[in-house]
């Protein structure tokens, strides 16, 4: 993963393997929900392509070919099948199913820093270091109320992204928490950590220690009458060990060779591939984390052809276009696309001019995100930014304008309550309005 610029307790003591990293969101979403005010049926589930570190949307989804070569930068842009839309050459797969997905050219954010900006964009709330708020996944395993073998929302390969403290599930309870991977599917040896028990733990042996934790578990219940105290985490822990469906949703060497190849070798490639095995097995949120976009100095290099040494992957955007491509075309093969959310987003964008370091800076005021399947118009193009894409000129949209989105095509009110652990109500989304454009 690359850098940005910027106690023992009682259920220690009875380890289930290696699971002490498991605190995993579980649900099941329930079929047949509608999206609040609108007639077409929420998504079933999504997936988050996270470019992780800010991507230039001037190299991406708003490129600017008449402006000066300091602000146009180093791409040609080339046309797609919508009338009037460009996309940049770096993305040649992706320009040709500009049809099936919408870009939003004007959001808008204040927040110019990492982790900040992760945060805004992953929750829709702005920061503050007075209560974490959920991200996407977690809120929606809450609310759904999901229970199955596999976890309710899956980060790929983790969801630790800008230096940021994001646990992910915020205030809502632990066990909303996303499973992270860990491993790296693009490597031959792609293990997924914690899946397996110790060698020396077989399922009798699983058995005794889930017994053995009840045991401790209705202890306390009786000399403090509080009731059960049960773990919902442990509980899943132990259904997933145990479980052959989950282990061959995790298990990308069941994919024939000629669909591995189209995602493309890099992490990227092989994360969405695997993203699309664990929407299929039931998974309703998965995260996929896409490190590097931070191109400060030798963006042209970076974005293209990658560079020797670095620890980023090799390419980045033709590896986001092969994967991208490959994944929509999975999801709508397999009869998917209509009812999985794919968003495509970063933390913000890329200052219009390029520095003395042949790279772009930090750039809040603008940038681009991309929406595809649930209805989501396919061809559009919302919004506009300015002739050097410096600022919105058309339809301003905020972070929290894109949450209630989100929310709404899930099927999720913006305006349901969560509660936090001392019961104070919170709004899923407070600060946004649905954009009526996108949904279907």
């Amino acid at each position: 993963m690359s850098r940005h610029c910027s106690g023992v307790n009682r259920r220690d003591f009875v380890r289930v393997g290696a699971l002490s990293a498991f605190g995993v969101g579980v649900g099941h979403a329930p079929i047949g929900l509608q999206a609040a005010g609108s007639s077409s049926p929420a998504a079933k589930r999504c997936v988050l392509i996270w470019l992780d570190g800010g991507p230039s949307h001037l190299e991406t989804f708003d490129p600017k070919p008449a402006a000066p070569k300091e602000v146009r930068g180093p791409f040609a842009a080339i046309s797609t099948p919508v009338p009037g839309t460009h996309i940049s050459e770096v993305l040649p797969q992706t320009a040709k199913i500009a049809d099936r997905f919408a870009i939003v050219r004007s959001v808008t954010s204040p927040l110019g820093e990492h982790n900040l900006g992760t945060q805004y964009l992953l929750t829709g709330y702005k920061p503050t270091p007075v209560l974490e708020y959920p991200t996407y996944g977690a809120v929606l395993g809450h609310v759904r109320k999901y229970r199955g073998v596999l976890p309710g929302h899956v980060a790929v390969p983790t969801l630790r992204v800008g230096g940021s403290k994001l646990t992910g599930h915020g205030f809502l309870p632990a066990e909303q928490r996303p499973f992270a991977v860990g491993g790296d599917p693009g490597r031959p040896n792609f293990r997924v950590r914690d899946l397996d028990a110790y060698l020396d733990v077989d399922a009798a042996r699983l058995d005794r220690r889930r017994a053995f934790l009840k045991t401790l578990d209705d202890f306390q219940a009786r000399g403090d009458a509080r009731g059960s105290v049960e773990d919902p985490a442990y509980e899943q822990a132990f259904r997933l060990v145990a479980s052959r469906e989950a282990k061959q949703a995790f298990d990308l060497t069941a994919e024939p060779a000629a669909v591995r190849q189209r995602y493309g070798s890099k992490t990227i490639g092989q994360s969405c591939l695997l993203a699309r095995r664990l929407l299929e097995a039931g998974v309703p949120f998965v995260t996929v984390n896409n490190p590097g976009w931070d191109t400060h100095k030798q963006l042209s290099t970076r974005m293209k052809d990658g560079y020797a040494g670095a620890r980023v992957p090799v390419g980045l955007a033709p590896s986001l276009d092969l994967a991208f491509a490959s994944l929509m075309q999975d999801l709508e093969e397999r009869g998917m696309l209509d009812d999985t959310l794919v968003v495509v987003m970063g933390e913000f964008g890329r200052t219009p001019k390029l520095n003395t370091a042949a790279g772009r800076d930090h750039w809040p005021r603008v940038f681009s995100v991309l929406l595809a399947g649930a209805g989501v118009p396919g061809g559009l193009v919302l919004g506009a930014s300015d002739r050097v894409g410096e600022g919105p000129i058309e339809r301003p949209i905020t972070p929290g304008d894109l949450a209630a989105t989100i929310y709404q095509l899930l099927g999720i009110a913006p305006s349901t309550l969560l509660h936090t652990p001392d019961g104070r109500p919170v709004h899923v989304s407070r600060d946004g309005q649905v954009i009526s454009e996108l949904i279907g």
